[in-house]
C-alpha cells in the first residue's frame, strides 16, 4: 500500500438525514494518511455525526466512505480499521492501566508477548511508563485520557478519531494535552480525525481544518489560511474575532478597491477580480492600530468613537463605532509600547495595511455616507 493510501480517509457526497433533519449535507472530504485533521462548528453542525460515520457508528443516508482506498460504508466499525476516542474516557475501574491498554488485543487473542510488548510501547508513547499497575482511580484526569489513547493506538489502527476527547479537563491541563497529541499523531505516523468546537484547540493541532455549518462543510483549509483568508462570513466570524465590513466600489486601480468616506478617510481592500460594485471584508483586530499621524496612501483610514474598553490581561479590547455606523473591534497589547490609552467616549482614526482587509462575498451596494 503506497504512502498515499495509507491512512487515508475519503467521504464522497455523504448525508445523514434524521427523518425531516439533515445533520450531514452532501459532504466531501480527503483526509490523507498521517494528516492531524479537525472537525470544527457549533453544537450540531453535523462534525459528530460525520466522525461516527467514519467509525462505522452511523450509517449514511447517501454517499460513500473509504478507507485506504476500500469502500467501508457498510462495514461495521469492529471490521474497520479505526478506533474512536471520546470525551467519556470509558476505563474499566476493576482492571490496572495495563490490563485496560490490552483489553482490545486479548478480544483479538494477540499472543501474550506480543501483547506486553505492544503495551509497553504503547504506554511509552503517551508518557505513562511505570504506571502499568495502577487503577484509573489513581490517576489524574490528563493521565486517564492517556490511558483512553493508549488502548486505542495499541490496535496500531489506520486512523484514530477523537470526539471532542479534552472537553473534561480544566484549561490548563487541556492546553498541555493539546500538545501532546500533537506530538503523539507526529510518532506515530497514524491519521488523526478530532471533533471539536474549540477555535483555538483546532488551530492548535490540526494540520488542516473542516469548519462545518448547519450540516455543510464551508471552508477546509490549514490553520493559518483559515486565520488569514476565510471563505466565507460565517468562517470568519467563528474562527477567533473578525470584522466584517461593507465596501462600496468607488474606484478601483492598481488591484484596489477603495470606498471613500469624505475627510481623507477610506476603505481599502486587494481587488479580488470580476464584477460587482458592493462587497464584503474582513480585518482581524489584531491588524488595526490607532492612528496618531500621517497615514501611508496604502492604508485603510476610518474615523470613530470608542465605546467600549475592556482589559484581557496581555491585551486591551476597543469597540469603536465607526462614522459608517459598523462596530469595529480593536485589540491592542499592553506591552507598554508607548500607544496611548484609549477612553470610551474618545474619538479616534484608526489604520491598516491594505492586504490585511480581505474580501469575502459581495453584497447589496452600502449606503455609508459618513455620519456626524
Amino acid at each position: 500500500m503506497s504512502d498515499r493510501t495509507q491512512g487515508q480517509i475519503v467521504l464522497e457526497h455523504v448525508s445523514k438525514r434524521f427523518g425531516s433533519v439533515v445533520a450531514v449535507d452532501a459532504v466531501n472530504l480527503t483526509i490523507p494518511g498521517g494528516e492531524f485533521f479537525s472537525m470544527l462548528g457549533p453544537s450540531g453542525c453535523g462534525k459528530t455525526t460525520t466522525l461516527r460515520m467514519i467509525g462505522g457508528f452511523e450509517e449514511p443516508t447517501s454517499g460513500r466512505i473509504l478507507l485506504q482506498g476500500e469502500d467501508v460504508t457498510w462495514v461495521p466499525p469492529a471490521k474497520r480499521n479505526v478506533n474512536m476516542v471520546f470525551q467519556a474516557y470509558g476505563l474499566f475501574p476493576h482492571m490496572t492501566v495495563a490490563e485496560n491498554v490490552a483489553f482490545g488485543l486479548r478480544i483479538k487473542r494477540v499472543g501474550r508477548a506480543e501483547t506486553t510488548a505492544r503495551v509497553a510501547d504503547s504506554l511509552r508513547i503517551v508518557r505513562l511508563e511505570g504506571l502499568n499497575e495502577r487503577r484509573p482511580r489513581q490517576l489524574s484526569g490528563g493521565q486517564q485520557q492517556r490511558v483512553a489513547l493508549a488502548r486505542a493506538l495499541v490496535n496500531r489502527p489506520a486512523a484514530l478519531l477523537l470526539d471532542e476527547p479534552l472537553g473534561a479537563l480544566d484549561l490548563k491541563l487541556r492546553r498541555q494535552m493539546q500538545l501532546e497529541l500533537k506530538s503523539i499523531a507526529a510518532q506515530t505516523a497514524t491519521t488523526f480525525v478530532y471533533v471539536t468546537h474549540d477555535q483555538e484547540e483546532a488551530l492548535t493541532m490540526s494540520d488542516r481544518i473542516a469548519v462545518m455549518n448547519e450540516g455543510v462543510v464551508e471552508q477546509v483549509a490549514e490553520p493559518r489560511e483559515l486565520y488569514e483568508h476565510p471563505g466565507t462570513a460565517f468562517v470568519a466570524g467563528f474562527i477567533g474575532i473578525s470584522n466584517l465590513l461593507a465596501l462600496r466600489v468607488d474606484e478601483r486601480r492598481a488591484g484596489v478597491l477603495e470606498m471613500r468616506l469624505g475627510e481623507g478617510q477610506r476603505l481599502l481592500a486587494p481587488d479580488p477580480g470580476g464584477v460587482g460594485d458592493a462587497f464584503q471584508i474582513t480585518v482581524r483586530p489584531e491588524k488595526v492600530k490607532l492612528s496618531n499621524g500621517s497615514v501611508p496612501d496604502g492604508c485603510s483610514l476610518i474615523a470613530g468613537t470608542v465605546s467600549e474598553v475592556v482589559y484581557l490581561g496581555s491585551m486591551t479590547q476597543l469597540i469603536v463605532q465607526l462614522a459608517t455606523g459598523e462596530l469595529l473591534t480593536v485589540h491592542q497589547l499592553n506591552d507598554e509600547s508607548g500607544h496611548a490609552e484609549a477612553r470610551v467616549g474618545d474619538q479616534v482614526r484608526l489604520q491598516w495595511r491594505v492586504d490585511h482587509s480581505y474580501v469575502i462575498g459581495s453584497g447589496a451596494s452600502p449606503d455609508t455616507e459618513p455620519k456626524a
